[in-house]
């Protein structure tokens, strides 16, 4: 009782009170505040396992991110930065670009106005060593074939299938029939491996993410991670906070809150 702690919940969390079991709990470390906590453990978690575990990223590699300013494509920059000499190739629209430049993204690249797999070609003419792929469709064979010899492809969503307010079947359609198909023995020849990551589905798995998660609070304390907030949103101006992600302002997480926070607070805290 009164522990400060983020918690791990597929569902549910939209509201005032919620009931997670302990074993769904990790203790909030000194200096955190609860804004950053609620952004710690799905984007790192995911980014810190999709890099290292099944990425395994060393010194001198390079790293293809889309999405990068938003909540695992930050996480996944200030983790490949923990690693010494790692090129980072960055896609997001175009105002984001200083922003992507500031948190050490070497080569961002306009996905609307530009061809991201021919950008990346002409930097690095052999494509780079991994792939953090959240859209899915067609954009899963082109990260297959941006990979070098011993390069991995990690596919961690679906974002091709959101394409508006409303859902479009043909577009659900389109990517569902365009997703990327390979079988083992096609594997053998081009040296590449090919992984998938869902944290959703990793309920039961209590110490091997409470492991990442030990890393991730020792990186935090240290100043080598800290969560981005894009903004934060009172319960009441949820639809607000919603229109923010889809029409892809932010740069970072964008956080939900009970109530406004009070000016009183605020001061307070200064």
């Amino acid at each position: 009782v009164g522990d400060k702690v983020m918690v791990l919940a597929r569902s549910g969390l939209w509201q005032e009170v919620v009931n997670v079991p302990a074993s769904q709990t990790f203790l909030m470390p000194e200096g955190m505040s609860f804004e950053e906590a609620a952004a710690l453990l799905v984007n790192y978690i995911t980014a810190y396992m999709i890099l290292f575990d099944f990425g395994n990223l060393r010194p001198n590699q390079s790293v293809l991110i889309h999405m990068a300013a938003g909540g695992v494509g930050t996480a996944a920059v200030q983790l490949c930065k923990t690693v010494e000499n790692v090129t980072i190739f960055g896609t997001a629209s175009a105002s984001k670009h200083d922003s992507l430049k500031e948190s050490g993204v070497a080569h961002p690249i306009d996905y609307r106005t530009m061809d991201y797999a021919e950008e990346v070609r002409k930097i690095s003419p052999k494509g780079v060593d991994i792939v953090l792929d959240p859209l899915g469709g067609s954009d899963t064979s082109k990260a297959f074939n941006l990979l070098k010899p011993m390069g991995k492809l990690i596919t961690y969503g679906v974002a091709n299938l959101l394409t508006g307010q409303k859902k479009n079947l043909m577009a659900m359609a389109k990517t569902w029939w365009n997703q990327f198909s390979i079988n083992a023995l096609q594997l053998l020849h081009h040296n590449k491996a090919v992984c998938g990551y869902h944290l959703g589905y990793m309920d039961e798995e209590f110490e091997l993410v409470g492991g990442v998660v030990a890393k991730l609070v020792n990186l935090y304390s240290q100043g080598k991670i800290k969560p981005k907030i894009d903004s934060v949103w009172p319960f009441d101006q949820v639809a607000d906070a919603m229109r923010q992600m889809q029409e892809k302002k932010n740069v970072g997480k964008v956080i939900l809150v009970p109530e406004a926070p009070k000016e009183e607070s605020k001061k307070e805290e200064n």
